[in-house]
């Protein structure tokens, strides 16, 4: 048993869920700290698993999925545990305090998390200024993009260009949240009309005002039925989107061990829960678009045979939020050693050349 497993995390989970997620960011964004981190970081720098997908360059697929770090404050300490990228957020334009506390509850039995947080943010200029004080070089971010509790939905990409225009000098690219379920009314932009026209703005925004070129990607709900995830990601790419990240969290709570009103709170779930249909989700919309789509596939990855799972069934790159609250710091590197010995059992001399093998 590691010794996150055997003193750090029974200590962490001894505290109220959100007070242990501020106490993990305000440690991790000290340098020492960070520092030390590196030092012990055991991730392989194997060219068979760099990743290029979207104009980008990946040291491998692994990234930090949204949600863990919604103000930017902890870039440094990303690059330390071994991601090859972080996506920060969910950020919107104007700061705003998120639901009321408590708003998020662990799972244990589940190894899941439910979260409500309804897009708590320092805002754009927050965010801006979190990242101006140092992203290591190397390390990829993406910039997770919401509008604000106030902002109906017909004025929402007036919210995410606004973003676009303070963030664009961080951002390796841009994912459009239009899939949390905790903001009223969120997820109608999912609709095709809707999502075309607020996917075409926020790219013509970045074309406007940023010097190179930055791809858009759309984040998509896990609980549409098939025929409505295709809907939405065609029209996502119709507007100009270069991928999907699939998927968000999910409302339902089918098969849960948790019993009782813990399982029920309201919120999205996720976490190894959520693994078979955010694997489902990759294999539908690849077996839809193939290659001509990038997929960033998250939701339920614990181990390197989930993740070796998520890209065979057509993910690009994969992403980590959940796990990491159970798993600890030595996660990143243990999927990637994983992924190395996987992919080299199979006889692939490229990750990439996994990616979406057992769709048909």
């Amino acid at each position: 048993m590691s010794f996150y497993a055997r003193l750090v995390r029974p200590a962490l989970f001894a505290l109220d869920a959100e007070r242990a997620h501020e106490l993990i960011l305000t440690t991790l964004a000290h340098s020492l700290l960070c520092r030390t981190l590196a030092l012990q970081r055991n991730v392989p720098r194997d060219p068979q698993l760099q990743q290029h997908i979207l104009g980008l360059s990946f040291d491998h697929p692994i990234g930090l999925a949204a949600g863990l770090d919604k103000q930017g404050t902890a870039a440094a300490a990303w690059a330390a545990l071994g991601f090859s990228f972080a996506e920060i957020g969910t950020v919107t334009p104007q700061p705003q305090p998120g639901n009321p506390r408590p708003r998020l509850f662990r799972l244990r039995d589940d190894r899941a998390i439910i979260n409500r947080f309804g897009f708590n943010s320092v805002g754009a200029e927050g965010v801006a200024r979190n990242l101006a004080a140092g992203v290591p070089p190397g390390m990829r971010v993406g910039i997770n993009l919401g509008r604000n509790k106030d902002t109906p939905n017909d004025r929402a990409a007036s919210d995410y260009t606004v973003i676009v225009d303070v963030l664009h000098p961080w951002a390796d690219y841009f994912a459009i949240n239009v899939s949390s379920p905790n903001t009223s009314g969120l997820r109608d932009l999912q609709q095709g009309r809707e999502l075309k026209t607020l996917v075409g703005e926020v790219v013509a925004r970045v074309g406007t005002v940023a010097r190179r070129k930055i791809p858009v990607l759309v984040k998509l709900s896990p609980d549409m039925t098939d025929a409505d995830l295709i809907d939405s990601a065609a029209a996502a790419l119709e507007g100009g989107a270069a991928g999907i990240i699939a998927t968000n969290t999910t409302i339902a709570r089918n098969g849960l061990r948790t019993n009782g009103s813990l399982a029920q709170q309201t919120g999205g779930l996720s976490g190894a829960p959520l693994r078979a249909v955010a694997t489902h989700a990759c294999r539908v919309l690849y077996r839809q678009f193939g290659r001509q789509v990038p997929i960033i596939g998250v939701g339920g990855i614990v181990t390197a045979g989930d993740a070796y799972e998520r890209i065979r069934a057509g993910a690009s790159l994969v992403q980590l939020y959940t796990a990491l609250v159970y798993e600890g710091p030595g996660l990143v590197s243990r999927v990637a050693r994983g992924l190395l010995d996987l992919s080299t059992r199979d006889g692939f001399t490229s990750i990439a050349e996994a990616v979406g093998v057992d769709v048909t």
